[in-house]
């Protein structure tokens, strides 16, 4: 989804395909749940390695690409892109997708609430809904970004897609990423 999005929207892509039961790339240092539980229980040598090799250039990189940006003088609105399990703890999970913003960004919240409402037009039958299956102010990439950088400068938005989708595959995930890009397209270009 995320190099889709680059590719089809003129955008820079950040990516990295490590597992997050290695080391999660969108949690603070801080988090207990930045490594899965066989990492938590390696030594702080073998932590520290797997956070320099692959946390510390993912979240170096993310940084210059929106520094460079803004110091440009260009607003950065960043999609950070992810999956969730359609089924946690038993419960199922009830939406095709996610928009996670910060409620107290109102720049935020108008822009996912325009991209439902896109999405709706492009893909009626997908259940969107805004700040779920996660609060979109938590402990995040996008969450670090906010304090670095203003409201006018920054906006960032966690796009979570059901992984059902992505293991049906075929047409059916191909016709979602589309949507997706085509829903996003004409909110960029109207702040452009």
């Amino acid at each position: 989804m995320a190099k889709e999005l680059a590719a089809k929207l003129g955008g820079v892509l950040v990516a990295s395909e490590v597992s997050r039961l290695l080391v999660d790339l969108n949690r603070s240092l801080g988090n207990p749940s930045i490594h899965g539980e066989a990492i938590r229980a390696a030594s702080d040598r073998q932590r520290r390695e797997i956070v320099e090799r692959y946390y510390l250039p993912y979240r170096a990189e993310a940084l210059r690409h929106v520094s460079a940006a803004v110091k440009r003088g260009v607003g950065v609105v960043h999609i950070s892109s992810h999956s969730f399990t359609p089924k946690l703890h038993g419960k199922l999970r009830n939406a095709d997708i996610g928009l996670l913003y910060d409620p107290a960004r109102e720049c935020e919240v108008q822009f996912c609430d325009l991209w439902k409402k896109s999405l709706a037009t492009y893909a009626p039958d997908l259940k969107v809904r805004r700040n779920y299956p996660y609060a979109g102010k938590g402990d995040g990439l996008t969450r670090y970004f906010r304090g670095q950088f203003s409201p006018a400068d920054y906006v960032g938005i966690e796009l979570e897609i059901n992984q059902r989708h992505v293991f049906q595959a075929g047409a059916p995930w191909t016709a979602l990423r589309k949507a997706v890009v085509d829903s996003l397209r004409p909110l960029l270009a109207s702040i452009r």
